[in-house]
């Protein structure tokens, strides 16, 4: 195998799992991406949830997140209340319907995880997340 990129490489490993979360949540309401923003607010349901830490928690531009939230709320998944302190601020809230997903959801987050590390020692693990934890500040604007 040649020597590529770490870029390309991770393009490809994104691309890949971008598929293959498709594909696992062919069967469901949710896109993908929408899985990984259901699992997200699920695990944290007892946080205030704003437009603007999807886009952080993703690396979304404000106008995807907002396709994506909205197509949220068309599906019945979501809905936003606006706050008392400051009705510009949207707090994103689940519906009754997405949390009859949220063991589904978990389930294809945990197979997406099992897959992915197979066979891959822990500590290899280890020194990949700190590698792309560090490259992900590199990034920082």
């Amino acid at each position: 195998m040649q020597d590529l990129p770490a870029a390309f490489l991770i393009g490809k490993l994104s691309n890949r799992m971008r598929r293959t979360l498709a594909e696992m949540s062919s069967s469901s309401p949710y896109t993908g991406t929408q899985g990984k923003v259901l699992h997200y607010l699920i695990a944290g349901k007892e946080d205030a949830v704003y437009q603007k830490d999807i886009e952080q928690e993703f690396t979304l531009r404000p106008s995807s997140a907002t396709e994506l939230l909205k197509k949220m709320e068309e599906n019945g998944l979501i809905y936003r209340i606006a706050e008392q302190h400051d009705a510009r601020l949207k707090r994103i809230m689940i519906t009754d319907k997405a949390l009859e997903y949220a063991e589904t959801v978990q389930k294809d987050m945990d197979e997406m995880e099992r897959t992915l590390t197979r066979s891959i020692k822990p500590k290899d693990l280890e020194a990949f997340k700190k590698v792309c934890q560090k490259m992900l500040s590199n990034l920082e604007y």
